[in-house]
């Protein structure tokens, strides 16, 4: 039987007359998009372009909240309260939603950016918390969160209250010796070399793990693959992930078939 995996990437990121990322040509490898919801990228035309886009190409869209900070692209952690970060992540997923609704597509899953997105992965508690509260919100779309040495419980635990996670890795990020993100200060921290990316993410899918940056080799569950949309690198990456998936008769399909409610 197959390996099967999700290959999400984050997508509708232009704002105004800035274009950001490269959507029209990295959709054609992705199953699943994550649409940035107007607080650290996007605007509301943005939003109902990327949608279609989505439609036109069969990928399946989520919403890609973050903290409100344009300036900073959602990259820098703000001191928010526990319930002012959760109404502002449903406030950005039910912007979302009407877009979605608009042309009769389901909201799949919900991947916080950035900060936010690093700033939960260490907070259980919080993390569990705004995942019940977003599926409650929203009819339990998927939630995704990073893929680490404990996040396999995580996920455990969450789905005994009726939750579904996905756990994502990143092909071309280096990883600490805890199975977490190198930060992208470090050197090194982003990999370029398109051949290496696709490489990587066979062995992850394969092997279910990822060797650290020192060499160690960690084991992870992985249900999903991020790539990056912004640079010609990660579409030729994109390209030869394809490519190298039906070679080793890996199947991507997207979260909404890979995790059950």
């Amino acid at each position: 039987m197959p390996d099967c995996i999700d290959i999400n990437c984050d997508m509708g990121e232009s704002f105004g007359v800035y274009t950001i990322g490269r959507d029209e040509e990295v959709i054609r490898y992705v199953s699943s998009a994550n649409i940035a919801c107007g607080f650290h990228a996007a605007d509301p035309s943005v939003m109902e372009k990327t949608v279609r886009l989505c439609r036109e190409h069969g990928v399946m869209a989520g919403a890609h909240p973050g903290y409100p900070d344009l300036r900073g692209f959602g990259r820098r952690s703000l001191d928010v309260g526990p319930e002012e970060l959760i109404h502002d992540v449903i406030y950005q997923v039910g912007a979302l939603k009407g877009f979605l609704s608009l042309h009769d597509l389901p909201l799949q899953h919900v991947k916080l950016h950035g900060a936010l997105y690093n700033d939960l992965v260490n907070n259980g508690d919080l993390l569990l918390t705004l995942a019940g509260r977003i599926g409650k919100a929203f009819g339990n779309p998927v939630f995704l969160t990073l893929a680490t040495m404990q996040a396999t419980e995580f996920k455990r635990t969450a789905k005994r209250q009726g939750l579904r996670i996905a756990l994502e890795a990143y092909p071309d990020r280096l990883y600490t010796d805890t199975g977490e993100l190198l930060p992208r200060k470090q050197p090194g921290a982003v990999l370029k070399d398109p051949d290496a990316i696709a490489a990587r993410a066979v062995r992850m899918v394969r092997k279910k793990g990822v060797e650290s940056v020192n060499g160690r080799w960690i084991d992870l569950d992985i249900d999903t693959l991020c790539i990056h949309g912004d640079n010609l690198e990660s579409i030729e990456a994109a390209e030869k992930m394809k490519t190298l998936f039906a070679q080793e008769n890996i199947q991507t399909k997207p979260l909404s078939e890979l995790i059950g409610r």
